[in-house]
């Protein structure tokens, strides 16, 4: 298992030996990492699985979020470095996906041919703008609207004064983040990219996802799932399903 003072990553599934390969997951703005404790079950005994932890969560929870890209995925990449020098994926969902996409352009050059594939979770592809208004120029009480709308942040947080004081920051600094977030790479990925959209989801559709097939020169794909924008929460059985199928030879040469 991962040491306690390690702030950035949680080990939610360690490989019975050596991992053939591990996959590196990214939350929503705001998400715990913890939210990926209920898939340790859900791989084979060499794929080790971890989670990144970000300002504004567990022990980081007095932290102050980032408010820019380029510090946020330099930091998060030299954190992660021991894990990227062996095979690895991604997995990313909404925010997290955008930062996950940023990851695999610095690690295209800093740890070439280690990353096997990226999963991509309701995320608009960098060529589509946004297209609902910007959550972060609301007003708190708009944004904890929006927020209870766009569902995710249990009520009980929501509801919670003194705990939205502490989680509001990195929500709303992740959102605004998201929201801004725009094509800044001129060179396409060279890995196989897997992207999910949920059926139902009005954030994050179809037309909004389509775009990332021109973002990989390798196989790249676009895949419905049931339910909404958290269907990683709501349909977990299927998205592990697709993530199990297509992290088979990841470990083989790239």
């Amino acid at each position: 298992m991962q040491p306690d003072d390690d702030k950035w990553v949680i080990t939610i599934k360690q490989a019975v030996e050596r991992p053939s390969v591990s996959l590196i997951c990214f939350p929503y703005a705001g998400g715990s990492p913890d939210l990926f404790r209920a898939w340790s079950d859900g791989f084979s005994d060499d794929v080790q699985l971890l989670a990144v932890r970000l300002p504004g969560r567990g022990n980081r929870i007095k932290e102050a979020p980032y408010q820019d890209w380029d510090v946020l995925r330099q930091d998060t990449l030299d954190a992660l470095a021991d894990h990227l020098a062996g095979p690895h994926a991604f997995f990313g969902h909404s925010f997290g996906a955008r930062l996950s996409y940023e990851l695999a352009q610095l690690t295209a050059e800093k740890f070439p041919g280690m990353t096997r594939r990226l999963f991509l979770s309701s995320s608009r592809s960098p060529d589509h703008p946004q297209r609902r208004p910007f959550m972060h120029e609301m007003s708190e009480s708009g944004f904890i609207d929006a927020l209870r709308e766009m569902g995710g942040t249990p009520a009980e947080i929501l509801d919670n004064k003194v705990m939205m004081r502490f989680f509001l920051p990195s929500i709303h600094a992740e959102i605004r983040l998201a929201e801004l977030w725009h094509d800044r790479h001129k060179t396409p990925l060279d890995i196989p990219v897997t992207a999910m959209y949920g059926r139902t989801d009005p954030i994050d559709d179809y037309a909004s996802m389509i775009g990332w097939k021109q973002f990989s020169r390798q196989e790249s794909e676009l895949l419905e799932m049931p339910g909404g924008h958290f269907f990683l929460e709501t349909h977990r059985p299927q998205v592990l399903d697709v993530i199990n199928a297509r992290l088979q030879g990841a470990a083989g040469p790239c």
